[in-house]
């Protein structure tokens, strides 16, 4: 396990399990970065457009150790439902949210932050498995890993666009 992720549970050593790793440096301050990810609509300012993200009731008002998400995203024009529960929440150092239904066999997404100069390092890492075995591999190799990367790159950059304008804002 990384420094970025210390004290986070974690699936290693699972053989079929696998592995996302992104790092970035975020221009602003611990307790705004942490206040941006402690907001549940936020999720769906950093979720490309194409997934059709959209939240299904009520969702928690800030995000803690326990709260669940409900929605749905929209894969090759499927509708598929997900829930999402954070099952760790350290205030200014990270959480990690696990998949309760999905379309993942299993889906462990831990978010570390650490204070550094310019700003705030965030260390993602997702590790998932896929149902359906043999297919389920091959389906990884041509389009899910593919689309997994997009997704976290389309992340980074709004990501860096909101701090940029939330800065812009704020120093105006």
């Amino acid at each position: 396990m990384s420094a970025g992720t210390a004290g986070f549970r974690s699936s290693e050593g699972s053989r079929s399990a696998y592995l996302l790793q992104r790092t970035q440096l975020i221009s602003a301050s611990l307790p705004e970065v942490f206040e941006f990810f402690s907001e549940p609509r936020n999720l769906a300012r950093i979720t490309p457009p194409s997934l059709g993200f959209r939240i299904h009731g009520d969702p928690p008002a800030r995000m803690q150790e326990g709260a669940r998400i409900e929605y749905r995203i929209r894969w090759s024009g499927v509708s598929l439902p997900w829930v999402s529960r954070s099952v760790s929440w350290r205030p200014g150092m990270g959480f990690q949210d696990v998949q309760e239904k999905g379309p993942y066999r299993s889906w462990v997404h831990t978010h570390a932050f650490e204070e550094t100069e310019g700003g705030v390092t965030m260390h993602d890492r997702v590790e998932y498995t896929l149902p359906l075995g043999l297919l389920g591999r091959v389906a990884n190799s041509l389009v899910v890993r593919r689309q997994l990367e997009n997704i976290f790159e389309f992340r980074r950059r709004a990501i860096v666009e909101y701090f940029a304008s939330d800065r812009g804002a704020r120093d105006r």
